[in-house]
């Protein structure tokens, strides 16, 4: 097994405890070539049974100002009794970064892995997602909502019955001058397990 020198070790763990989101996210955008380092990236999550059940859609460019429209048409149809002005400003969630990336679950029915387990990986590809982001000097953010469980959002983009929608990364650069969030000690969420309980 090839080990690393402390060097890259160290540098690879600091990627890992400086990443947090970022939003909203300006340009520049990864490239093309960045952007297959991130979708890379995911494919290197834990896949029990071997069944690469990541599927990503990339959005970007003029796309967003569609996605826009739909986030909008979809609050419009939650809230009928209300104007569509007052919905407007979903639609600009859509633009709060040059690229993004809806994340879904590509469900295998016909096999022993539970399905939470396919869940669980698609979820590892997404964090490697977000960690090859802040390693290539951009700034990513998962967002879900309610706009995810939508049969319409699932049609456009052209979803199958068996994938469910996990959300989307927005990815970009983020703003100067963010401060770094603090963390809790993890000492509180870690217990030892020595023996069963009676």
């Amino acid at each position: 097994m090839e080990t690393m020198s402390p060097g890259v070790s160290a540098e690879a763990l600091n990627v890992l405890m400086t990443r947090q989101s970022h939003w909203p996210l300006a340009e520049p955008a990864p490239d093309d070539s960045q952007l297959q380092q991130i979708f890379d990236a995911a494919l290197r999550a834990p896949d029990h049974g071997a069944l690469r059940p990541w599927r990503f859609v990339l959005i970007r460019g003029n796309a967003r100002l569609k996605l826009g429209e739909l986030l909008v048409d979809l609050a419009c149809t939650r809230a009928p009794e209300e104007p569509r002005s007052a919905h407007e400003h979903r639609g600009r969630r859509a633009l709060a970064a040059p690229v993004v990336i809806a994340l879904v679950a590509s469900l295998t029915r016909e096999t022993k892995v539970p399905e939470v387990e396919q869940l669980l990986s698609v979820g590892a590809a997404a964090m490697n997602m977000l960690n090859a982001i802040h390693a290539l000097g951009f700034g990513g953010f998962w967002a879900t909502g309610p706009d995810s469980y939508e049969p319409q959002m699932h049609r456009a983009l052209g979803l199958t019955e068996r994938d469910r929608l996990l959300g989307f990364l927005f990815v970009g650069t983020p703003p100067d001058g963010v401060r770094a969030v603090e963390r809790p000690s993890s000492d509180r969420y870690v217990t030892e397990w020595l023996e069963a309980h009676a």
